[in-house]
């Protein structure tokens, strides 16, 4: 799992240290919209020729992740 998040960088200089891939200019959230737009692993793949099937599966799971937190009961 570590070896898959470790595809997803953050830098300063590039898009105001958004997430990307692999110090590419692909941004986590372009490659999730992307995917929520019906566009497939294989479109994505074919039509972004840098990326590879695990950028993918470590862009999703850096948004599970991310969007794995505690929720608190109001009493």
């Amino acid at each position: 799992m570590s070896e898959l998040l470790s595809r997803i960088t953050s830098e300063p200089d590039k898009f105001g240290g958004k997430p990307c891939v692999r110090n590419m200019r692909i941004r986590v959230i372009d490659v999730l919209e992307l995917l929520a737009t019906g566009m497939s692993q294989e479109q994505l793949l074919q039509e972004h020729p840098d990326l590879e099937a695990d950028d993918i599966k470590a862009c999703l799971l850096f948004a599970a992740k991310r969007s794995n937190y505690p929720f608190l009961k109001a009493a």
